[in-house]
Parts: structure tokens; C-alpha cells; sequence
């Protein structure tokens, strides 16, 4: 396997890091996985890996303002104008620069949480398939209830005034999702607050974005999910209106663990259940 670390630059945009993994043989297919909001791809590295070891050639990014994008824009975060729109757009550009390199092989998206919210926003038709992984839609009174508890104090008061301060959300400081640039935090928080989530707040437009896909599309979710609730996986997918949809969910039980949770599906102990779950499904 080969790792290879590249920079997408353009005019008037930030950088955007790129990693990919490359099998020994010749590729079968190309898999990009779009992160979840505030994780950095370096999280998905063991994942990626082992998608290599089966013949897969494997793209992690990190969005603008993010991790290693971070580092090659040389700005300080409350210097990073992006919202999250901006990051569909580095999503797509990453999603385009693999396809153009490779345009006769399949390419699948693995979409974490956010990942799977910006399938709409981007080359959707260009996806063979789309795989959303703990993706629902934000609404925080649909989130599960370990966080609905909190998720008020941090909409209504930590990131109001954090970001009055230092020009960005401290959510590391915090213990609150990452640190994330101003635009991404405040348009992210609008979303949330709408009980439509993205298509109530950015209107009709967006709405029939979500109908315009028609990309086969798998949902994995977790019942002890600490952030997206049955009802939140529910509501995201429920936009998809046009795309072919198979919804799963798993419980820890079903895979012989203790705990899945929201970002546990990345981790290799889930190897030999939940990844091969996932791998013998690129093509059904």
C-alpha cells in the first residue's frame, strides 16, 4: 500500500490536504470519505488503510480551515472565511479531482455525519454509490437525549460568546464538537435551530437539491448514537426524496461490543463486522 499526501490549491480558495491510500494492484474503485464536522481525517486512517488492503483506492480529506488544511493556509482560524456550504464545495472539488484522474472507475462516498448531509452539494451523479455513516439531520430537539440536554446551552450561550471573543468557535476548550471557523459555527447553528435543519433555512433551492439525487444511497446508524436520534437519521434521509435508500441500523449488541456510538464505526475493531457490513454492500 502507498500513502501520498496532496494539496489542492486554486485562485481565490484555501487550500484543501488531501491523503490518499493506493492498493499494491490495480485499483477496483475509488472510495472518498467526507468527515463529520470538527474531526480531522487523520481519525479515518485506519479505515482507509484497510479499504486499500481489500483493492480500493481511498481519499481522505481535511475541509478548509480544518487539521492539515488548516497548516497550509498559514492563517490562524479566526482569520478562515468558510461556512458549510464552502465546505460542500472542497468536498466536491476533491470528489471531481478524483474522478477526473480515474473517470472509469466506480467511486463510492463515505459520508460521517456531515459527510453525508452534502451528497446534495455535490457531483452526486458521479457516485456509483453513497454510504451516510451516523448522519442525520442536527435538529436539536430530535437529538438524542444525552445531548438535547446540553446542545441548548451551547446554541444559545457558548457559542454566542465564545465567538464574540475570539473570532471563532473554541470548541476543543470547550469539550464541544472542535474548534471550527466563525462562518461554519453560526451558519452550522442556524441549521440546527430549524426544525428542517438546512432545507428549512437555506429554502426551496436546497430542498430540491436533496430531490435531484438519484445516487443509490445506504444509511448506517446506531441505536446508542449520543448525538443523532432514530428521528434524526429520519428527517435527513427523508429529503432524499428521488435516491434509492436501504436504512440500517445496528445495534452493539449485533456486533458483540459495548458501545458504537457516533464516531465509534471508524474504529478497527469493527474491522471484521461493521466494515465488511459495509464492504459487501458497494455493490448490491
Amino acid at each position: 500500500m502507498q500513502i501520498e499526501s496532496q494539496t489542492l490549491t486554486a485562485a481565490n480558495r484555501l487550500p484543501v490536504v488531501t491523503t490518499t491510500y493506493s492498493p499494491t494492484d490495480v485499483a477496483q474503485g475509488l472510495v472518498l470519505i467526507a468527515p463529520a464536522m470538527g474531526v480531522p481525517q487523520s481519525y479515518y486512517s485506519k479505515f482507509a488503510a484497510w479499504l486499500a488492503e481489500q483493492g480500493y483506492q481511498v481519499t481522505t480529506f481535511d475541509y478548509a480551515g480544518m487539521g492539515e488544511s488548516l497548516k497550509a493556509s498559514q492563517l490562524p482560524l479566526n482569520k478562515i472565511t468558510a461556512d458549510v456550504l464552502d465546505w460542500a464545495a472542497d468536498a466536491d472539488w476533491v470528489l471531481n479531482t478524483l474522478h477526473d484522474r480515474a473517470p472509469n472507475l466506480p467511486l463510492y462516498w463515505i459520508g460521517h455525519s456531515l459527510g453525508g448531509q452534502v451528497i446534495p452539494l455535490v457531483s452526486h451523479e458521479r457516485i456509483a454509490k453513497a454510504f451516510t455513516i451516523g448522519t442525520g439531520s442536527g435538529y436539536w430537539r430530535e437529538n438524542s437525549p444525552s445531548l438535547k440536554r446540553i446542545v441548548w446551552f451551547m446554541w444559545y450561550f457558548a457559542v454566542p460568546v465564545s465567538t464574540r471573543l475570539v473570532g471563532y468557535f473554541p470548541g476543543k476548550r470547550l469539550n464541544m464538537v472542535g474548534d471550527l471557523p466563525l462562518g461554519v459555527i453560526q451558519q452550522w447553528r442556524r441549521w440546527c435551530l430549524h426544525p428542517e435543519y438546512a432545507v428549512g433555512v437555506e429554502g426551496e433551492t436546497m430542498r430540491a437539491k436533496y430531490a435531484a439525487v438519484r445516487t443509490p444511497l445506504e444509511s448506517f446508524s446506531f441505536t446508542d448514537d449520543e448525538y443523532m436520534s432514530a428521528q434524526n437519521v429520519a428527517s435527513i434521509h427523508g429529503f432524499y426524496t428521488h435516491a434509492p435508500k436501504t436504512m440500517r441500523r445496528f445495534s452493539p449488541q449485533e456486533v458483540n461490543v459495548p458501545r458504537i456510538g457516533h464516531f465509534g464505526f471508524f474504529r478497527d475493531r469493527f474491522k471484521n463486522s461493521l466494515w465488511q457490513e459495509l464492504l459487501n454492500a458497494f455493490n448490491d
